[in-house]
């Protein structure tokens, strides 16, 4: 069978089974499911950047804003036309998101060019000192509501595009770390002068990463919006970027299936421990979170999977028992 046709039906039937669970599932399983994707999306757009090339971003909040503020805008000022109509809304999600793709792409450039000749720690607070711009933007942009929120988005998003966004994202970051690129930009991570000296030019190749991974955000900020009908400067602040860089350090820099595994978690441990507060009438859950991070980062300080995938961690075990 063709490559591309494989790739194609898995997508598909990973997608359908995923809106068939949606079905099943309780209204706010279903809706913990939704989110936990849309953080893995953002989670494996990171790990391009903060793990594949070895850079370290945190501003990725920002580039999520980009593209919820923009799909939300394009859709309700431009695409209204197409509303009332389930095909009508689906087409206009989509085009709202693909607007809010090339958006979020072209913040990346205009960030990652200038800002990833810098490394390490400066580069943190260049990408912070952005992500905390565009928030404070959108906060003085009342054509979008300003610090009361965008509202009358249309609720559009649903568990089988999640999820197909999702499945879209991991196998294309999978082909783009097997791809020519992708092997300049494990260079760049594992020695950048090594790399410059054998002629990979490190800029170009982490910009474009940087750019990709915005894209994915954008795509995700979109999904968030049209999921929730509701979107508020604060949904993006610095501490959003910080969780979704936790998701990337806990599954393992350069995981992807461990970025995803722990967006899960991290999507669902807060609502798990919430029964506690029933019991003691204290809320503990961000505590024992908290004491959760730190005793994996004590015990696995290169995350659950280091830079292995799943699927390689399954393989081991079974050639270690074997």
């Amino acid at each position: 069978m063709n490559s591309n046709l494989k790739f194609f039906l898995t997508l598909l039937g990973v997608s359908a089974a995923a809106q068939g669970l949606a079905l099943v599932l309780p209204p706010y399983f279903s809706e913990l499911f939704t989110l936990a994707c849309i953080n893995a999306i953002l989670a494996v757009s990171l790990n391009l950047v903060n793990g594949l090339s070895g850079q370290f971003s945190l501003g990725h909040a920002g580039f999520m804003a980009v593209g919820a503020y923009v799909s939300a805008s394009v859709n309700v000022f431009l695409l209204f036309s197409l509303h009332g109509n389930p095909l009508g809304d689906q087409i206009a999600l989509v085009l709202s998101l693909l607007a809010a793709a090339l958006m979020s792409a072209g913040a990346g450039y205009l960030v990652g060019l200038p800002s990833l000749r810098l490394k390490g720690d400066y580069l943190a607070i260049v990408t912070l000192g952005f992500g905390e711009i565009i928030r404070v933007i959108i906060l003085n942009i009342q054509a979008v509501g300003g610090a009361r929120g965008f509202i009358g988005i249309p609720t559009t998003t649903t568990p089988f595009l999640v999820v197909f966004v999702l499945t879209l994202c991991v196998l294309l970051t999978h082909r783009f770390i097997m791809s020519s690129h992708g092997r300049a930009l494990l260079a760049v991570r594992e020695n950048e002068i090594a790399a410059e000296a054998m002629g990979v030019n490190t800029t170009y190749y982490k910009v474009q990463a940087f750019v990709v991974s915005a894209a994915a955000a954008g795509v995700a900020g979109g999904l968030f919006a049209h999921y929730l009908s509701y979107i508020n400067p604060s949904s993006f602040d610095f501490m959003k970027s910080v969780e979704i860089v936790i998701m990337v350090v806990l599954g393992g820099m350069g995981s992807v299936s461990g970025s995803i595994v722990a967006a899960f978690v991290l999507t669902f441990l807060p609502e798990a421990l919430r029964p506690l507060q029933d019991i003691t009438h204290v809320d503990l859950r961000m505590v024992i979170y908290s004491l959760a991070l730190i005793l994996m980062m004590l015990l696995r300080p290169k995350g659950m999977f280091g830079r292995r995938e799943l699927w390689e961690m399954l393989k081991l075990r079974r050639a270690q028992k074997g």
